[in-house]
């Protein structure tokens, strides 16, 4: 049985709520559970030195944990001098997934920086910041339209990332933190809302696991990452 008491392929009561920062084109807080992402969209009227006088426009992101995200104060990066080596690799796959699903050429020379700041953390930080993300870029395209700054939607298709893993034998969707730390193995599936892939990782962590098992684990990712997808489409219909 699962520590969250939930059904293997149950996912965590998920909330996408817009709105959330005053100042932003877009954004979102992405509650999977007791983890909570806010992701903010912030337009620039300026693109990146590679992309000058090119005519295309550029998506990228930021990400980081508060100090009292999880159970014991961990020091600020900014603090170090440097970022760690997993939060730059969550922050380009961020960047990664978003840019899959947009049109650089629809929106001029501009850029759009999606932070993602994670509030408190309970596992699947990195997938609740994807999901919330797409929902603060929607939103952040959805205000150069209304500007008249950009005549059609540049988001071609929407973006949602969750986990999966083999936990005490049984393969389950969106581990939350008692789970994750305990599974031998895990995963995380990055879907457009037409179910194409954008990025998996997959990883053993206590011993090697079959194909059968990761085809298990793909299924229910394809299940969950449906039900993220129409439930940003009802943030985005609310907001």
């Amino acid at each position: 049985m699962r520590p969250s008491g939930r059904a293997p392929d149950q996912l965590r009561p998920i909330r996408l709520e817009t709105g959330a920062s005053k100042y932003a084109e877009g954004s979102c807080l992405a509650r999977f559970g007791d983890t909570q992402v806010l992701c903010t969209a912030s337009v620039e009227e300026r693109v990146p030195r590679f992309l000058r006088n090119t005519g295309r426009g550029w998506v990228t992101a930021e990400y980081g944990m508060l100090p009292r995200a999880t159970e014991s104060r961990t020091e600020r990066e900014a603090a170090r001098g440097r970022q760690s080596g997993r939060t730059q690799e969550i922050q380009r796959l961020i960047g990664r997934s978003l840019r899959a699903a947009t049109d650089l050429t629809a929106f001029g020379q501009r850029m759009i920086k999606i932070d993602c700041d994670v509030l408190q953390a309970d596992g699947g930080t990195r997938t609740a910041a994807i999901t919330g993300a797409c929902v603060a870029l929607d939103l952040a395209f959805r205000h150069l339209m209304a500007e008249g700054l950009v005549d059609r939607m540049p988001l071609e298709d929407q973006v949602a990332a969750v986990s999966c893993g083999i936990y005490d034998g049984e393969v389950i969707l969106d581990l939350d933190y008692a789970e994750d730390s305990n599974a031998m193995a895990d995963a995380t599936f990055v879907f457009t809302g037409r179910g194409r892939i954008v990025e998996i990782q997959s990883t053993a962590e206590a011993e090697a696991f079959s194909q059968r098992q990761f085809m298990a684990m793909l299924a229910l990712a394809k299940k969950g990452v449906r039900e993220l997808i129409e439930l940003q489409r009802r943030a985005l219909a609310r907001s």
